[in-house]
């Protein structure tokens, strides 16, 4: 024999169904836009590399100006932004050198995450400008980032790397550098 439900049973059901849809709506709208193919997109500045490139696992070796060969993985995971310049890297690389160490000062508490490297020729006056003070200096032994250097005077490119030697993204030349700040802060928390 069924018994019927009292009015105040029913609607206590109700609401607790109700409290499970409003929870479970959400995940039931991802399910289906992921479904359907669409991925959120957010937007960088930086170029993304594809395919993806490690330099830890490929042996990119960087040698820095005592000798030592650059590791691209640390005692604590820090990225890295490699800089690289141009022939006759003079006044507007040097700027956008300055604006991009910079922007690893303005991630405060977060800069100590980011390390700073320069590949390549230093310029003539990196000893007077404190280049030196902010960014190690290293030379790329077998010429493996030849694809990422510029070959226009006086630029700069750069590439993002994760603390497991993981290339992230590039920035080539004429890159905006408070654009690349904004991709920093999203990615260095």
């Amino acid at each position: 024999m069924i018994t019927p439900t009292s009015p105040s049973k029913r609607t206590s059901r109700l609401k607790f169904l109700l409290v499970i849809l409003v929870f479970a709506a959400p995940f039931v709208a991802a399910a289906l836009l992921n479904l359907s193919g669409w991925q959120p997109s957010g937007k960088a500045y930086g170029e993304p590399i594809v395919p993806q490139r490690n330099f830890e696992q490929e042996h990119v070796q960087l040698r820095l100006v005592d000798g030592k060969t650059w590791a691209w993985r640390d005692a604590e995971p820090h990225m890295t932004l490699i800089a690289m310049a141009g022939p006759n890297c003079a006044a507007r690389c040097i700027d956008t050198l300055t604006k991009m160490a910079a922007a690893r000062i303005t991630l405060n508490n977060n800069m100590a995450r980011l390390r700073l490297l320069y590949v390549g020729q230093p310029p003539a006056d990196a000893a007077a400008n404190g280049m030196r003070n902010y960014w190690a200096m290293a030379s790329d032994v077998a010429d493996s980032l030849a694809a990422y250097r510029p070959n226009t005077p006086d630029s700069v490119s750069a590439l993002l790397v994760e603390s497991d030697g993981t290339a992230l993204a590039r920035y080539p030349v004429g890159f905006d550098p408070s654009g690349l700040r904004k991709d920093l802060q999203k990615v260095i928390r």
